[in-house]
């Protein structure tokens, strides 16, 4: 497992290192000693699955506020995802910026993404499954999120017409969500 920065303060590229043989092949998915000597996250309290049917669906850009935060450790099982994550942190140099990374089942790339960042995904492929493990519980009343085509951060992604959740299609957009929080 190789753990290095990736664009954005406090967001890494995670490298799986399968070990194979003529029998398969073994990964280790999480080392919480490798993530204590970094002083990254490593007590996870929900672990999530994320089933989307069609490529071309974008889920998010969410966020939970404050108390309820959470940092995200994000890795695909099936499918291809084109994952988005975007400084919402006021004291962050980096406050706007997006970052992107492509993962696939076979790339063996995890993102891990603190506290502070709206994340989201369009998928690739049909039938994608993404399994994430979050620091928090989730807290329905504390969750919010931005626009997918907010104009300011002009995120490039890999469709132009996706498919949203009704939730999704009514998110704000990055100047109505800073005058709100």
């Amino acid at each position: 497992m190789v753990i290095k920065p990736y664009g954005l303060p406090d967001v890494y590229e995670i490298a799986l290192s399968p070990v194979a043989d003529h029998r398969g092949h073994f990964t280790r998915l999480y080392d919480s000693k490798k993530f204590d000597e970094l002083g990254l996250v490593s007590h996870w309290v929900q672990e999530n699955r994320s089933f989307t049917k069609r490529k071309g669906t974008i889920r998010g850009l969410h966020l939970q506020f404050e108390s309820s935060a959470e940092t995200k450790l994000i890795r695909v099982t099936r499918g291809a995802i084109f994952d988005v994550f975007v400084d919402l942190r006021r004291e962050s140099p980096a406050f706007g910026s997006w970052g992107c990374m492509t993962l696939t089942e076979s790339s063996d790339k995890m993102v891990y993404i603190p506290k502070g960042f709206a994340h989201g995904f369009c998928t690739l492929t049909n039938n994608c499954e993404v399994i994430y493990k979050v620091d928090n519980y989730y807290c329905p009343e504390r969750e919010g999120g931005i626009i997918w085509n907010d104009k300011t951060l002009q995120i490039s992604w890999p469709v132009d017409k996706p498919i949203l959740s009704e939730k999704d299609k009514r998110l704000p957009n990055l100047t109505e969500y800073m005058s709100m929080n």
